[in-house]
């Protein structure tokens, strides 16, 4: 066992404890990285709030990057060194929906003897299947994938959850192409990478939909080429000005704010396809005419992770950060140490970040 220090949750909604816990080695085909940077998404604070249940205590975080430190006896693909980014997608890669290109989706995903455990013993939840907010994690090989050692670690790990989440929903689930109209509600992290996602699409017409002037102005820095202030009376009516009539191929959803689902339908165009991306608490409910969307051919579409590959989509995306294509280092609005983490949670509690990163 190794000592490693992390950010402990031992009751929801509280702030975290800087504590010191025990690491295992990895086993089989593991791997242990030593993260370089750990940003902070909404998913991580929902999990601290207690929003989807789970059990504490439990390190959360899962948005990383690091150099592998150690492998298992049987680990083949990787090795001590490699600069990797860590996900959440624990797959098997073997089952029918890992066959068909959907890890996100893997039926029997690969389960971890809990790596974790507090100075006496206690068992410690793996949050997220990834416990980032930690100085070291143990995670399975699926879950990571080898990057070029060039790219700053705190832009590199945005590729692990909001990058692949927000252009993945646009180009993997949303389908969206050359030409078509996209709108973006919600201009966060996430949504400023589905805005990108549109852009690199080649999509007509970019509208970001937001509460806050402000993020209408990044939305543009990102590539949106309208913007709508939800609170606007009838948002959708601007939208319907915008395309002069003809309205949206596809509509992401990117914040887990139950008054976003539930007019979104309404900037859809005949065929389009309504893209559930942000994620509301557990019991939180939207309420829908179904004879709208069956009238309209209208679909709902959700899409975990963007419905990332990380072999196919990593690469890709690394290219397009090379060429000047994609912003990464534009996203982090603030760089914190491990020690400040409940700050860097609360200034990311207050909406105005793009993605704090905790830098280790």
């Amino acid at each position: 066992m190794e000592k490693i220090r992390a950010a402990v949750s031992h009751e929801f909604g509280q702030d975290l404890t800087i504590e010191t816990v025990h690491l295992r080695a990895p086993m089989n085909d593991e791997v242990q990285v030593t993260l370089k940077a750990c940003a902070i998404c909404h998913s991580d604070i929902s999990f601290i709030d207690g929003g989807w249940g789970g059990k504490l205590p439990a390190v959360f975080g899962h948005e990383a990057a690091g150099v592998i430190s150690a492998v298992g006896p049987h680990s083949s693909r990787y090795h001590v060194g490699d600069t990797v980014i860590v996900t959440l997608i624990r797959a098997c890669g073997c089952c029918s929906n890992c066959a068909s290109g959907m890890p996100v989706a893997c039926i029997s995903p690969a389960r971890l003897d809990g790596p974790l455990t507090t100075i006496d013993g206690t068992p410690v939840s793996q949050g997220l299947d990834c416990a980032a907010f930690a100085e070291k994690l143990v995670v399975d090989p699926s879950q990571i994938i080898k990057i070029p050692d060039t790219i700053p670690m705190e832009s590199a790990c945005l590729l692990s959850c909001g990058v692949i989440t927000g252009i993945g929903a646009v180009v993997n689930s949303a389908k969206a192409r050359a030409g078509q109209n996209v709108v973006v509600i919600g201009a966060g992290g996430v949504g400023l990478n589905a805005i990108q996602g549109a852009r690199i699409a080649g999509a007509a017409k970019i509208v970001a939909v937001d509460i806050l002037p402000e993020k209408l102005e990044a939305a543009r820095e990102f590539g949106a080429t309208d913007t709508i202030l939800a609170s606007d009376p009838k948002p959708w009516n601007q939208l319907r000005k915008l395309t002069s009539g003809k309205m949206a191929d596809a509509v992401l959803v990117t914040v887990g704010a139950i008054p976003a689902y539930e007019t979104a339908s309404r900037y859809l165009a005949m065929g389009g396809k309504l893209v559930m991306v942000g994620m509301p608490h557990s019991g939180e409910k939207a309420s829908y005419e179904p004879v709208i969307s069956a009238a309209t051919s209208q679909q709902m579409i959700g899409s975990k992770m963007g419905n990332t590959v990380l072999a196919r989509d990593i690469p890709w995306m690394i290219d397009l950060y090379e060429q000047g294509r994609l912003k990464l280092d534009e996203l982090i609005t603030g760089r914190w140490s491990l020690d400040q983490i409940n700050e860097a949670i609360a200034d990311t509690r207050s909406g105005k970040a793009r993605r704090n990163v905790i830098v280790f």
